[in-house]
């Protein structure tokens, strides 16, 4: 566990690990579909900010990439197919940090959050457009400003 996570219960730290997990399913699969496109951005993106995330986050990017694949591929298995049905429980789940945020230090729940958001922008890119750069769908668009979770800076 991650120094910043010292005054957190459990059920806490396994929130904020899941986040980017949660955060790549419901981006990907605003549209309905999650593509192997929008899979393969979201696993690149894990092993990316586990070596070139803000300074403050390096420590827990490594710890919430570990078998990032696997557990994205396990959790879309555990929620309904459909999005209408799908993203209401993600977004819950995701509101949760709201409550977390306050306890842990504010120059961390600051990078997280600019963190995340960065992550939902570009998994939303990763399907569709010219050559699938560029290009975010309408359900992506109303999701990837990731507003269920209150910005820690504000």
């Amino acid at each position: 566990m991650i120094e910043e996570f010292k005054n957190l219960s459990q059920d806490e730290v396994e929130t904020m690990y899941k986040v980017p997990v949660l955060v790549s399913i419901l981006i990907a699969g605003a549209d309905n579909e999650i593509d192997k496109s929008e899979i393969r951005q979201a696993v690149t993106l894990s092993k990316i900010k586990q070596s070139k995330a803000r300074e403050g986050l390096i420590d827990y990017y490594r710890e919430a990439g570990k078998d990032f694949e696997d557990k994205m591929k396990v959790m879309i298995q555990q929620y309904p197919v459909n999005a209408k049905e799908r993203n209401p429980m993600i977004i819950s789940e995701l509101e949760r940090v709201n409550h977390i945020l306050p306890k842990v230090d504010r120059k961390f729940a600051i990078e997280f959050y600019e963190s995340i958001k960065d992550m939902a922008k570009k998994i939303a890119e990763a399907s569709g457009g010219l050559l699938g750069y560029m290009a975010v769908g309408y359900e992506e668009s109303k999701l990837i400003g990731l507003q269920m979770i209150k910005d820690p800076g504000v």
